[in-house]
């Protein structure tokens, strides 16, 4: 399908109500559903936004009907998420979007307390987390939701049938790492059905991003390894967005900043907010703790290795493990043992100790909680909207990458000022026509 197309939808969203309990669901321990319904509702007091527009889909039923496929992280704040969403009428089958992201208590409560098929179990091994993706398509989604694009990739790859007769929607894309490939999917003329790139909404990337990603990896870091971070030098790989926040959390614990980047813009930006600016390898020698956080592969390799500091952590707060290259760690190792629960330590043949903490998955989920709630009900704010979007827009929507219409984006930003009780000044009518107009100069 061509991506430039507008696609014709032949789906015809029902009203039926969906079942309380689902079919099929694959979860540790269904007996902790009570412990993960009150955690549940202590992020749901935390997200006033995204409780806001469930009390509307629960008046207006936008998705009556509508089977929604999610992969997401399978936290406290997903789960208000999946609750909006069935609030709206839909059917939800949520699986992981990464083998160490998934809280055991919510996805039990999510299956007993809620009413969505939730297959996730924390720590799975690669052939389970496919597996659970498979049996989220096996529902059919005709609206997806994904934190990486496992779940469109899957489809795309071995799943075409779904694309059938424009079986699908739409979807939407939370994250930088799934953005990249749905691109590549598009630049290939075969993405097969519309994307809203959520993580693209300012909303999003300005909070979540900077903010919720600068805290909850620290506190990742912190809740694996204990240790004190004033006086020691941190490494951060990349200066986007989520590097920025680790950047400016990290200087506020009191820590020597480095920063490494390959953007020489970010590299200038960086250099004048008044971090150190080095090149990856020599940045390796001096650090006391590296984090990586730039959405690509390789980006701590053999070489870095060579010359990290005897008990220097390493860490990732990028979405996928293949940030620091893990085999050849592994091949420089000559013990390998694991000193806390988050921590395996690599002991070279030099007798240098690397601590590589949550396997290189994305520390701020693999060993701590994630993003906090407040920052993440404006993300999912925008993937309720987004998805309300697509399902309003589906016969005109192209098969391409979209943005996040920029009228949703300024509604999440006003509905969280006003749940902060804070009011903002408007444009008077001079303003507006000062601002269109061509003929007023000095």
């Amino acid at each position: 399908m061509s991506p430039s197309r507008a696609r014709t939808s032949r789906i015809t969203i029902g009203t039926r109500a969906p079942p309380r309990r689902p079919r099929a669901s694959d979860v540790a321990d269904l007996g902790l559903a009570e412990a993960g319904d009150a955690r549940i509702a202590w992020a749901d007091a935390q997200m006033p936004v995204l409780r806001a527009i469930r009390e509307r889909f629960a008046r207006e039923r936008p998705f009556a009907g509508l089977r929604v496929g999610v992969c997401l992280h399978v936290t406290t704040e997903t789960a208000n998420l999946v609750r909006t969403l069935i609030a709206g009428g839909a059917q939800v089958a949520l699986c992981a979007a990464n083998p160490l992201d998934t809280q055991d208590d919510v996805a039990a409560a999510l299956v007993e307390r809620h009413g969505a098929a939730v297959h996730a179990i924390h720590g799975e091994d690669m052939a389970t987390y496919y597996r659970h993706i498979e049996a989220v398509l096996e529902t059919r989604p005709q609206l997806t939701m994904d934190d990486g694009a496992d779940l469109v990739s899957t489809i795309h790859a071995t799943r075409t049938d779904l694309l059938a007769d424009g079986g699908i929607l739409g979807g939407t894309e939370e994250t930088t790492s799934g953005v990249v490939r749905l691109r590549a999917l598009e630049a290939a003329g075969q993405l097969g059905f519309p994307i809203v790139a959520v993580n693209e909404a300012r909303t999003k990337r300005l909070f979540d991003n900077r903010y919720g990603t600068g805290q909850s990896a620290l506190d990742g870091i912190l809740r694996a390894t204990n240790m004190l971070l004033a006086g020691r030098v941190v490494v951060v790989f990349g200066y986007g967005w989520c590097g920025q926040g680790i950047a400016l959390r990290a200087k506020g614990a009191g820590a020597q900043v480095v920063v490494c980047e390959v953007d020489p813009v970010r590299a200038l930006e960086a250099k004048l907010e008044g971090y150190e600016v080095l090149p990856g390898v020599a940045a390796a020698a001096k650090g006391d703790v590296l984090i990586t956080a730039t959405g690509n592969r390789d980006v701590v390799r053999r070489e870095h290795y060579a010359v990290m500091r005897d008990g220097a952590v390493l860490c990732n707060a990028g979405h996928f493990d293949v940030e620091c290259d893990l085999a050849a760690l592994r091949e420089l190792a000559a013990e390998r043992r694991q000193v806390r629960p988050h921590v395996e330590q690599h002991v070279l043949a030099d007798g240098r100790r690397i601590n590589l903490l949550a396997e290189g998955r994305v520390v701020n989920l693999a060993a701590a909680e994630g993003n906090p709630a407040a920052v993440m009900d404006m993300s999912f704010a925008n993937q309720a909207l987004a998805a309300e979007h697509l399902v309003r827009s589906a016969e005109t929507l192209e098969a391409r990458v979209h943005g996040v219409p920029h009228e949703l984006d300024d509604e999440v930003a006003r509905l969280t000022l006003a749940a902060l009780s804070v009011e903002i000044d408007a444009l008077t009518d001079a303003q507006r026509a000062y601002l269109t107009a061509w003929e007023q100069g000095t």
